[in-house]
């Protein structure tokens, strides 16, 4: 087949054509028949030569040309594509390194096979162009809802068609037992938009936290207006969810607006969600207020937070204990979700023995350590007081509104605890001179003896082992690991050192050492000041 004057402007038609039934731009199709007819030329008269095909965009004739590039003479090696300067002076004035000879060569004729490749090369190219314009069109539209036909279904895998593309629901996206035939119609939530080798895969998901916060948002107009704002979701996807909403303006219940008049809004939300049953929370900044809340319909005692651990317990009468903790855990677990806390559950009693434990335990502390008996003991248990080191350096005040305190006692008192106090710093220092721990660290400002007696077991002994230590192995942590949250024991958290004061005493180890220069630990706060002043300038300017 030759490119002739009959069949130019049929180039041109097949490029509209092919561009007008993909969707994509017909200056692509036309770049791609250049390069399957310059593939085709270079068959004709030579891979090694340089030949491009230029269509004329308006009369749809094909022009072949020869390119050859003038390079160093040293630096010739293909002499089909490129040439000397000495060369090119018989075609050109003055050429220069760089230059480009061009020279118009005849049209090929195309025989089956060079057709059928050229054929494959605008095949290809069409393909890539559509690929690339359904990522386009998709990644923007990653969190959002879209409505599309199923197509057919694969090892439990729903392949939907969605207009100018194709989704998949997978399996552990669909809600429970979910089963879908060929044409039915499905509302999904776009997950994710990833570009592959083989075009972009459009993720879709039922189960998403997301999806049920985008479908609230189509049902509550106070939602899409910005009035209301969803603040967290959980779901046990096709069981029951938790959704904590707030309202920023007082005159609007966003509990209510989002129940809707009759709870005809959230009915719309659980028919499409199969029945999912959905608990409508409001939000609140106070995070032992907002779980009272988060728990219902269970009644909470009381709510003892510990924010460093990001734990938080809570105690319950007796006869709510199965409703807080829920069906297989559900309630529970659905208030972890929605809090981003663990929750510890324990019923009135069980704290009311807990209590009792822990002071019998300081009762016996004091009695052991400080020669008491067991109701003089009972009553510094009673104010308060939950160790020696309270006892040795409180004010004499404090101990004087015990009944039968006066000032020689509480004197004695004090004595006996500072004297035992010292006899243990001077064991725990024996030992961890023992274990061979060197001077650099028991001098070390803000560790106690039983902290370096605890570092020294760990094999912590010097201080360039103590710089080396991360915070979290000294004040202990969280990790998250497939979901689930692990402890991370410290070898100073038995001693309430947290984080920040871990971090605070490595950093000026590695000061000491010389490890780390001051001007720069200077520098980072101040960066960090002025990022956080200027945030606030922001909140402020917002509100």
């Amino acid at each position: 087949m030759a490119i002739t004057s009959a069949n130019q402007l049929e180039l041109l038609q097949t490029a509209e054509a092919v561009a007008r039934e993909k969707m994509i731009d017909p200056e692509l199709v036309i770049e791609a028949m250049e390069e399957s007819l310059a593939r085709a030329a270079k068959s004709r008269y030579g891979s090694e030569m340089d030949i491009r095909v230029s269509i004329d965009r308006k009369t749809g004739r094909a022009t072949f040309t020869r390119i050859r590039t003038v390079v160093e003479d040293e630096l010739l090696e293909n002499y089909q594509a490129e040439l000397t300067v000495e060369q090119a002076k018989q075609y050109m004035e003055n050429p220069q390194i760089g230059d480009e000879l061009r020279d118009e060569v005849p049209p090929v004729e195309m025989g089956r096979i060079a057709a059928q490749s050229a054929k494959q090369v605008i095949l290809q190219k069409v393909r890539e162009a559509e690929r690339d314009r359904q990522f386009e069109e998709f990644k923007d539209r990653a969190g959002t809802i879209i409505n599309g036909v199923v197509k057919r279904e694969e090892y439990g895998n729903v392949i939907v068609d969605i207009g100018r593309g194709e989704g998949i629901l997978r399996r552990n996206e669909k809600i429970g037992r979910e089963s879908y035939r060929p044409n039915d119609r499905i509302r999904c939530y776009i997950k994710d938009v990833r570009r592959e080798v083989r075009g972009p895969q459009i993720f879709l998901s039922r189960t998403s936290p997301e999806f049920m916060a985008e479908l609230f948002k189509m049902e509550v107009p106070e939602i899409y207006d910005g009035i209301i704002e969803i603040k967290a979701v959980a779901r046990d996807p096709g069981s029951r969810a938790k959704i904590a909403v707030i309202s920023y303006d007082g005159s609007i219940d966003p509990v209510g607006a989002c129940v809707g008049m009759r709870g005809s809004r959230v009915q719309a939300v659980v028919n499409e969600l199969q029945g999912e049953k959905i608990d409508i929370i409001p939000w609140n900044e106070d995070m032992p207020t907002f779980l009272v809340n988060a728990l219902q319909p269970a009644e909470v005692s009381k709510v003892v937070l510990d924010e460093e651990a990001e734990r938080i317990e809570v105690v319950v009468p007796d006869e709510q204990l199965s409703l807080a903790i829920g069906r297989r855990g559900q309630n529970v677990r659905l208030a972890s979700q929605l809090t981003g806390l663990d929750i510890d559950i324990m019923t009135e009693e069980d704290e009311s023995a807990r209590r009792q434990k822990e002071f019998e335990e300081r009762t016996k502390l004091f009695m052991e350590t400080l020669d008491l008996d067991e109701f003089f003991a009972q009553l510094l248990v009673s104010e308060g007081f939950t160790n020696l080191e309270e006892v040795a350096y409180v004010e004499v005040d404090e101990l004087l509104v015990i009944d039968g305190v006066d000032e020689s006692t509480a004197a004695e008192l004090q004595a006996r605890a500072r004297d035992y106090i010292d006899e243990m710093n001077r064991k725990a220092l024996d030992r961890a001179r023992e274990l061979g721990v060197e001077q650099g660290l028991i001098d070390f400002e803000g560790l106690t003896p039983q902290m370096i007696e605890a570092l020294a077991d760990d094999g912590v002994k010097t201080l360039e082992d103590f710089a080396t230590c991360a915070d979290w192995e000294l004040a202990g942590g969280w990790t998250t690991v497939e979901g689930e949250r692990i402890k991370d024991d410290g070898i100073l958290e038995k001693f309430d050192v947290s984080l920040a004061e871990a971090q605070d005493m490595v950093m000026t180890a590695r000061v000491m050492l010389g490890w780390v220069d001051p001007a720069d630990l200077v520098s980072e706060g101040a960066e960090i000041d002025a990022e956080g002043e200027e945030s606030e300038a922001i909140e402020e300017a917002g509100a």
